[in-house]
């Protein structure tokens, strides 16, 4: 099997003792933080913004606000839905929390905004859910969203923040605006080592939301109110590792995933599989067409993953899953392209490699839109090597480091 380094165990050994400090010290969410938020909203009427990672302990969020005498009049639910089960990109329908009763606006359905009467009577929005750190899954596209609707609105925003598994590194081609989509809006790179609050601190400190969001932002501050808040998590740190309780999505069902998707994720725009439809989705990647001495495995329908790529087809490419390989993800410190520019060349039809959309433009795939650019595509094309695509990422990095280093909460 086409391994990404021979000395990966030793690389591991080397930076374990960095970047694997316990997360048994107890480490707490914002969420869990309740007399640090619970003032913002006694006597309100509260939206919450949140999906199935939005607990504290056992309990979900929406449950322990109404214990503590919460008034949750809404439930904003984002992809994959409030409970987390639909697949990537299925449209959600509105529904009704069938344990609470509370109304659940579908934000990734028939519509990505609120409308002025689901705005209605609402004092104060809580975001609350889990990220991942990669720029492409797109919880951080709806809290720009939101955030713009409720300052446009003149509502305050409450973000509980939470950790991020992928928070130790910085890697990947910065967005160029120009492929700006819902599975990127902003010019960051792939992989942008910040928590969900340093995120949205930045997207204010940058004045990256829209001009009338931002206006209506400042009109709130200079009214004396306070439009925006960040509930950190305590006892966290960016060296720790964070084990997630909750899957934060059907195809990311554990942190092996998790660490491997910055990198495998590209797939999603190309002819393989990305092992959707699988135990292993994004630790397996593979095409009917590639050489059948590699890794075998079939991609079948299943909850979350109703319509995978290459369904019921003998899959044949790489499995990265595995103690050792998660291992090696998670303390490399950057993206791996190897498996990528390895299946190009193994590919036989590499004309259809990538998936175009129906007009041929090459530009408007989702591949481009997942890169943030037309370069990556091109590069592969052109035969670079993974250095060389790497070098080509640098100075975008640089300069983006330098605006996040504004926005750090935690050491």
């Amino acid at each position: 099997m086409f391994r990404i380094l021979t000395n990966r165990f030793s690389l591991f050994l080397l930076l374990q003792a960095f970047f694997f400090t316990s997360a048994a010290q107890s480490i707490q969410p914002g969420a869990a933080r309740i007399d640090s938020y619970l003032p913002l909203l006694k006597g309100k009427q509260v939206a919450v913004y949140a999906n199935q990672t939005s607990t504290v302990g056992n309990e979900h969020l929406v449950d322990v606000l109404l214990k503590n005498g919460v008034a949750v009049k809404t439930i904003f639910g984002p992809e994959h839905g409030f409970r987390g089960t639909a697949d990537a990109g299925q449209k959600v329908a509105n529904d009704v929390d069938p344990k609470t009763g509370i109304p659940v606006i579908s934000l990734y359905g028939a519509k990505r905004l609120p409308s002025d009467d689901d705005m209605k009577g609402i004092d104060v929005i809580v975001f609350d859910i889990q990220d991942v750190g990669v720029r492409f899954y797109t919880f951080i596209s709806s809290l720009e969203e939101i955030m713009e609707v409720a300052f446009q609105h003149a509502i305050p925003f409450v973000l509980l923040d939470r950790p991020n598994p992928n928070i130790h590194y910085v890697d990947g081609p910065v967005l160029d605006r120009g492929f700006k989509s819902f599975v990127g809006m902003q010019p960051v790179p792939v992989v942008y080592g910040m928590t969900i609050g340093e995120y949205a601190t930045m997207l204010l400190g940058e004045r990256w939301l829209k001009p009338e969001a931002m206006n209506a932002y400042q009109q709130m501050k200079s009214s004396g109110s306070t439009p925006f808040t960040v509930i950190p998590c305590s006892n966290y740190n960016r060296s720790m590792r964070y084990e997630l309780s909750v899957k934060p999505s059907p195809n990311l069902p554990d942190n092996s995933a998790i660490y491997w998707y910055p990198s495998m994720c590209f797939f999603e725009g190309t002819v393989l599989s990305e092992g959707r439809g699988t135990p292993k989705p994004f630790q397996v990647v593979g095409h009917p067409d590639l050489p059948h001495t590699l890794f075998s495995f079939t991609p079948v329908s299943m909850p979350g993953a109703t319509q995978p790529k290459l369904k019921d087809q003998v899959c044949y490419g790489w499995n990265v899953s595995g103690s050792s390989d998660e291992s090696f993800v998670r303390t490399a410190g950057k993206i791996q392209l190897s498996f990528l520019l390895e299946a190009y060349r193994l590919f036989p039809e590499k004309e259809k490699f990538f998936i175009l959309p129906k007009s041929g433009d090459a530009a408007a795939s989702f591949f481009n839109k997942l890169a943030g650019n037309a370069s990556l595509m091109q590069q592969i094309k052109n035969g670079w090597s993974e250095e060389a695509i790497r070098a080509s990422w640098k100075n975008g990095i640089d300069a983006f480091l330098k605006i996040r280093s504004n926005y750090l909460i935690y050491l």
